[in-house]
């Protein structure tokens, strides 16, 4: 067994069940702000009792998060020491930063938010999930910042030692990747809060139950369900890619399948890649449109995978192709569903029209593996590399550790997050079943 490839995979296990509590909980921040603002205006104690519902949700999943999330920074010493060893003096501040914000103001605020309701003003309360919110989307940030330095590195010197050091802190904060990144990452987060909401409202309205909450989790959920839905498409998805196209050109080639370079280079939407000749079996091609997509015109000239050394070839080619392709599908597949619920919900038809809410409720898992594919494609599309042109994966492992060793933590860890998952499941499904609680119920039935 190769060690490389084993602390890879372990890694690559960890960070994929971990982002599926954050990319919830950040999505929920705002749906939560957005409920609790309506019911600051109004008055209205259903928006209040929806938003209470959600924050138990928030809750689960932020435990859960956290949970799952402190082995990785571990990680970083056991599997990953030269890495940490060279980058630290790089990395260790956002990460520093990212805890700061996730276990100070963010847990803080969130037990005033789920436990201070009654000692809390009703404007003191709405203020406390506005800095729950604040909390969740800057401890986001700081992992961004982090990951973006990794692909596009900026305002950094190497000391004498050979280690990598922050000339400037606000440099790397405004990295433009990382500005581009986020924006991105959050619309996705969004889509995924947005879709759970909807998806459960549709589930009590199929269930004809809750039905007033029911309305108000699907108006919510499709309303900004379908804006986030656009916005990871254009404007952020547009920038970010032609940001990659710029500095990463190797990885938009392999993304893309594009393994000669071509003036007026087509998009394709479907097919299988084929390392060994070259080329795209079964394709689906829409002539001239990647050209127009990255310069503007359908006559430019994209450098494909034959402009590049075969050594600085992304890995598991095949594997970043299929990743990207899924969430660029799924991107599409989530403007249609969320524009069709739009147009039913302001035709007032959306409650009664059952394929419409069978079509949410069997949707929610897809936003999880959109953005699992999303961060498949940027992380192995930056491989070879750990940080971007200057430090390979294969100089950032650490060596001592053996591939058995690492084989026998995945394999507890694939063991543990079973059990994890299982329970999270639990717990979920008892209060989705539970629904907004007793003063819900009661509201419902009068």
């Amino acid at each position: 067994m190769n060690p490389e490839v084993m602390h890879r995979l372990q890694f690559a296990f960890t960070v994929t069940f971990h982002y599926l509590f954050p990319q919830l909980t950040m999505g929920l921040a705002l749906l939560i702000v957005i409920l609790k603002t309506i019911a600051l205006r109004t008055g209205d104690e259903r928006w209040d009792q929806a938003a209470r519902f959600w924050g138990r949700i928030f809750g689960i999943n932020f435990v859960f998060g956290v949970v799952t999330g402190i082995p990785m920074e571990f990680e970083f010493g056991t599997n990953w020491a030269q890495f940490s060893r060279m980058t630290g003096g790089v990395i260790g501040q956002p990460l520093a930063m990212e805890g700061v914000f996730s276990f100070f103001l963010e847990s803080a605020f969130l037990g005033l938010f789920l436990y201070g309701e009654k000692r809390l003003t009703r404007t003191w309360h709405w203020l406390s999930s506005v800095l729950v919110f604040l909390g969740s989307w800057l401890s986001g940030f700081f992992i961004i910042v982090t990951d973006a330095w990794m692909q596009h590195p900026v305002a950094y010197q190497i000391n004498a030692r050979g280690q990598f050091e922050i000339t400037s802190f606000l440099g790397l904060l405004t990295n433009p990747w990382a500005i581009l990144q986020y924006l991105h990452n959050m619309c996705g987060a969004v889509i995924t809060g947005a879709f759970v909401m909807a998806a459960t409202g549709a589930f009590y309205l199929l269930e004809d139950r809750l039905q007033e909450y029911a309305r108000i989790y699907l108006r919510v959920g499709v309303t900004v369900g379908i804006l986030a839905s656009i916005a990871i498409i254009f404007p952020t998805g547009d920038l970010h890619g032609k940001y990659v196209a710029h500095h990463q050109p190797v990885s938009i080639a392999a993304m893309e399948g594009l393994f000669h370079t071509e003036k007026g280079a087509g998009l394709v939407l479907m097919g299988q890649p084929d390392e060994t000749t070259g080329q795209i079996d079964n394709p689906i091609v829409v002539n001239s449109v990647l050209s127009f997509l990255i310069y503007g015109t359908t006559k430019a000239e994209v450098q494909g995978l034959d402009a590049f050394p075969r050594d600085q070839w992304p890995s598991t080619l095949p594997l970043l192709f299929y990743a990207y392709h899924i969430m660029a599908g799924l991107g599409t597949y989530f403007v249609a569903v969320m524009a069709l619920a739009a147009f039913l919900l302001w035709r007032n038809r959306l409650w009664t029209s059952r394929w419409m809410l069978w079509a949410l409720l069997l949707s929610f898992p897809l936003p999880y593996i959109a953005n699992t594919a999303g961060w498949m494609t940027a992380e192995i599309g930056r491989q070879p590399w750990l940080v971007y042109g200057l430090l390979r994966t294969g100089q950032g492992f650490s060596s001592t550790v053996s591939a058995s060793n690492t084989l026998f933590t995945l394999l507890g860890f694939m063991g543990l997050y079973t059990l994890l998952a299982i329970l999270f499941i639990v717990l979920i499904y008892r209060e989705i079943s539970r629904g907004p609680g007793v003063e819900a119920h009661a509201l419902t039935t009068h």
